[in-house]
């Protein structure tokens, strides 16, 4: 199949096509010997995920078993663990220990097998935000020059944090002078607006609390990345670019299994790891120690200690998505 063609264009062009000439296309498919035509005709025709049997999902986990396996040159795994009893995942970030490294965006790029050499696929963004300070001496600045009268006091100058920071940055030092990072990915919400705009319910919300993404569901419609609030999702505008000596073997179907262009995708826990019992990649990453990560439904465990005795805050609790990812202060 030409890799030029998107999904979308894939969908909108076998819609013309006769029943008669499907058949034909799909006898001559199947028979061949390449893992990656038979594997990818089956994902056209499969059913959601979620509503797929056991059989079903073992053997769309052995078709893209096969085909990464053959396509990077290595032994890749396709895990299709299921959310486990009893767990409710949480996150808590100390943003007050954040010193904006980003080591933890670069550790979620190489876990999540997302597209290299493009910074706008990263699931997470360090926000680099300015402080700002009054001074009387400034009353007489401002609009209009030398009276100040309409913006005196402060004189263009932002007298507290600057909301709209920067987020590639790459500083020699960190943590800069007068600088507070404010890193942001998932929220994964107990009432995700992603999950109710999508048209083929493609994205939905695991009973471990985690939104995820049957990719091969995806149109890429986007809708998911327009109601999202906290700017999370991330679209492939182009044909990802993983290098097969840089691709984590170590997938899950619903996680960091590799994606195609025209589909969108998201920080999901890391699945692959936390399903296992594992940390995520950017919690074991941290250097100061500001993420932490666990089970909500254990009063013992570091989160929800963490709710109990800090001072937490969610972002953008005005619009009731009750996200599962908490910010606190010590």
């Amino acid at each position: 199949m030409d890799g030029s063609v998107t999904r979308r264009d894939f969908m909108k062009k076998s819609a013309q096509v006769g029943a008669a000439s499907v058949a034909g296309a799909a006898a001559l498919l199947t028979g061949s010997d390449d893992a990656e035509a038979k594997a990818t005709w089956a994902e056209w025709f499969q059913t959601n995920y979620r509503l797929m049997t056991d059989d079903e999902k073992k053997e769309a986990i052995a078709r893209l078993e096969k085909r990464y396996s053959e396509e990077y040159g290595k032994r890749v795994t396709v895990d299709g663990s299921p959310p486990m009893e009893g767990v409710l995942f949480g996150y808590a970030l100390n943003i007050q220990k954040c010193i904006g490294c980003r080591r933890c965006v670069h550790a979620c790029v190489r876990e999540n097998n997302q597209s290299r050499h493009d910074p706008e696929i990263q699931w997470i963004r360090v926000i680099k935000l300015e402080k700002g300070n009054f001074s009387a001496d400034d009353m007489n600045s401002g609009y209009p020059e030398g009276h100040g009268i309409q913006v005196g006091g402060n004189a263009y100058k932002n007298a507290g944090v600057v909301l709209e920071g920067q987020h590639y940055y790459e500083p020699e030092k960190v943590p800069e002078k007068d600088h507070f990072y404010l890193p942001i990915q998932c929220m994964q919400c107990e009432k995700p607006p992603c999950v109710k705009v999508c048209p083929v319910r493609t994205t939905y919300r695991d009973p471990d609390g985690v939104v995820v993404i049957d990719y091969n569901w995806c149109i890429g419609c986007r809708m998911c990345m327009g109601a999202c609030p906290y700017w999370a999702r991330r679209f492939n505008w182009a044909e990802p670019n993983l290098p097969p000596d840089e691709m984590n073997p170590r997938t899950h179907y619903l996680g960091n299994r590799p994606r195609m262009v025209g589909v969108v995708e998201k920080c999901t826990f890391c699945l692959q790891r936390s399903r296992k019992g594992r940390y995520t990649a950017c919690v074991e990453v941290c250097p100061v120690g500001a993420r932490k990560f666990g089970n909500l439904l254990d009063p013992e465990s570091e989160v929800r200690k963490i709710l109990d005795r800090k001072r937490v805050f969610r972002l953008r609790a005005d619009l009731n998505t009750y996200p599962k990812f908490f910010y606190f202060i010590d």
